[in-house]
């Protein structure tokens, strides 16, 4: 049994260390690792104000979704990673976080236009939106000029080809926002739902104004509430200094552990890692964004996970004092320490969930680091923790409660 529990211990530790070593590539990976949010990377953080609608009507919380899933089509058009887009509904705004971005004023130009499309008669009478789009590209004409290939939905279809067979010979306007974009004239009637807009200087202007026109108009007028910009050597900066904070931090704790609690202490040390590797984890498979306070969340729980073995343990000496051997006071001292940990646990939950409900940003991001840490805590101080001071206590029946801190020889 004492071979066996020696064996499984070892084990163990070994898969710790081969956990440790095989996750860090993947982890640290600058594309397909754990995000970093804009403190931490550089890019813009913006904030969009919604206009008064023209014609006096209010903006209802409907228009503020309708903008917030158009916003968020045209950021994931443009190839960002990760972007926060958030909806405050109280003051009409959209905030929006673009991590990595190296070309912020064309990203805003495009996220705040409203992009309405529209192809008008002859006249000027719009007959047809761009709401009966259903796929623009841009693309290289025929005659190596630069082109945007629309595709219009059935509907669409059949209100194009009504347009084009009724105006041969006359020219119909196709504009954006007001915007006169191409002027052509009808030649033939186009009923195959295909159109081609041309004009454009670049294959990067067509690709953009494909993805407005994608994407939608805006149910409503947007304007620049606030635009900031962080450099990317600012926000390694940031990383770096975070890292290394913590890493002091981790330092200390180790010892800490080690110098007061001896044999728990590295049981204790044991479990952060494994503790580190769960949230790590965590936080690359859900593509949680991590900021500043989303670190500082994190190490906020490492600091109570330290706090639930501490108070594990003290119920492990108690019990051991009270005469105890050192196998009855684990278990001894786990139970009476259980309703304890998990009261704590909940009840840091609770304020960490609600912080992320109500809060915004920032005040998000900590909560959720919090939350994500105090879950995974919660499963290795009850769990993780227990096993391996089984195991030792099992190893042999030599072992001094010294090393547990306490004076008394079984």
């Amino acid at each position: 049994m004492r071979r066996a529990n020696i064996i499984k211990l070892v084990t163990l530790v070994l898969l710790v260390a081969a956990a440790v070593a095989l996750s860090i590539k993947p982890l640290v990976d600058p594309v397909k690792g754990i995000p970093l949010g804009l403190d931490l990377r550089g890019g813009v953080h913006l904030v969009l104000q919604a206009e008064p609608n023209k014609n006096g009507t209010p903006i209802t919380t409907d228009d503020m979704d309708k903008a917030k899933a158009i916003i968020s089509k045209r950021v994931n058009d443009l190839g960002v990673s990760e972007p926060i887009v958030q909806a405050d509904y109280d003051k009409k705004r959209m905030v929006i976080d673009l991590a990595g971005v190296t070309d912020p004023d064309k990203a805003v130009d495009i996220l705040k236009t409203t992009a309405k499309l529209t192809f008008r008669d002859p006249q000027g009478t719009v007959v047809l939106q761009g709401d009966e789009l259903k796929d623009a590209k841009g693309g290289q004409g025929q005659d190596q000029g630069y082109v945007v290939n629309l595709t219009f939905s059935s509907d669409g279809a059949k209100k194009f080809g009504d347009l084009t067979t009724k105006y041969i010979g006359q020219r119909i306007g196709i504009y954006l926002d007001d915007k006169l974009l191409t002027n052509p004239t009808v030649n033939t009637p186009i009923l195959n739902g295909q159109a081609e807009i041309t004009g454009y200087a670049t294959l990067e202007e067509a690709a953009n104004s494909a993805v407005l026109m994608r994407s939608g108009s805006l149910p409503v007028s947007m304007t620049i509430a606030e635009k900031r910009q962080v450099g990317a050597s600012l926000g390694i900066d940031s990383l770096h200094k975070s890292i290394k904070a913590g890493l002091y931090g981790l330092i200390f704790i180790f010892l800490f552990m080690l110098v007061f609690y001896r044999l728990p202490g590295v049981v204790a040390d044991f479990s952060l890692i494994v503790y580190g590797l769960i949230v790590l984890w965590i936080f690359w498979m859900f593509r949680v964004v991590l900021t500043l306070p989303g670190i500082a969340g994190f190490i906020l729980s490492i600091g109570m996970a330290v706090d639930f073995n501490i108070i594990i343990y003290e119920r492990v000496k108690e019990e051991v004092r009270a005469g105890k051997s050192l196998r009855a006071g684990v278990e001894a001292g786990f139970s009476r320490a259980f309703i304890t940990v998990i009261d704590a646990h909940v009840t840091t939950f609770i304020a960490a969930m609600t912080l992320y409900y109500f809060g915004s940003g920032s005040i998000r991001g900590f909560a959720l680091t919090l939350g994500v840490g105090i879950i995974a805590s919660l499963f290795t101080a009850i769990t993780f923790t227990r096993l391996v001071l089984r195991l030792i206590v099992g190893t042999s029946s030599k072992i001094k409660t010294t090393w547990f801190g306490v004076r008394r020889e079984v």
